[in-house]
């Protein structure tokens, strides 16, 4: 009796350099000279350009630029936030590059996400300000779980630590305080809507500091506001910069 051998074709994924799986929507979304070219502008400008910034760098007209970035950021080669610096009203948009990331724990992530959808699903009301409400009373849980004893600011570094922000604390040279955060945990939910991802973290920030003991005012998120990180803002006494 003869064996029967059947050959099947098995499709395996392609491999670019080093071993790196190829994702075919970041290939088609770099298809163009122009999409190309506008992720190595923004590459280069460290912290991120806007709309008219990459118009003004290529030429191309505002709503042309708007498309290609944010076919870029479907892709996930760029992210964007609103960099307000802390001032009311609403900045344009800016786009940064992407970095792999480790996500936030996961339990964490889908806390967001849930509120994400909640509050598209709403469809009314300010995002923003529903988004920092929520995200206070988290941060205050977050900083009812954390070792007590220590100063404000730790308590907000262990908070931010847990979330998986890799934050480092840093002095002004007029001697205010911030706070860099060197990763974005929650990346893949800041591309579902930027601006509720950024106010849930400010809300979560003030939360710590309210429940620490510090006064929550003042206390604002620069996205991009550093070539390498995101930047909080704090209205407290000046501190000693962690070693690098």
């Amino acid at each position: 009796m003869n064996d029967v051998v059947t050959l099947s074709n098995v499709e395996t994924p392609r491999t670019g350099p080093a071993g790196e799986t190829i994702d075919p929507q970041r290939h088609r979304a770099l298809g163009t000279a122009s999409r190309a070219s506008i992720l190595e502008f923004v590459r280069a400008a460290g912290v991120g350009m806007t709309i008219a910034e990459v118009g003004e760098r290529t030429g191309l007209h505002l709503s042309t630029a708007r498309a290609h970035l944010d076919r870029l950021v479907d892709a996930g080669l760029l992210v964007k936030a609103r960099a307000s610096g802390g001032q009311p009203g609403r900045p344009a948009w800016r786009y940064r590059v992407a970095v792999a990331e480790a996500p936030a724990p996961a339990p964490y992530r889908a806390l967001a996400a849930a509120l994400l959808d909640h509050l598209s699903r709403r469809g009314h009301g300010d995002v923003r300000a529903e988004a920092t409400r929520a995200g206070q009373a988290w941060g205050r849980h977050l900083a009812a779980a954390t070792p007590p004893g220590g100063e404000p600011v730790d308590t907000l570094l262990d908070v931010l630590r847990g979330l998986g922000f890799n934050p480092r604390r840093h002095r002004t040279a007029d001697g205010a305080t911030e706070i860099h955060l060197h990763t974005c945990p929650f990346l893949e939910l800041v591309n579902r809507n930027p601006d509720a991802i950024c106010a849930l973290h400010v809300g979560v920030v003030r939360g710590t500091l309210e429940h620490a003991g510090a006064s929550p005012a003042g206390a604002v998120l620069e996205p991009f506001g550093a070539p390498d990180a995101c930047v909080v803002r704090l209205a407290l006494p000046n501190i000693t910069e962690e070693p690098a």
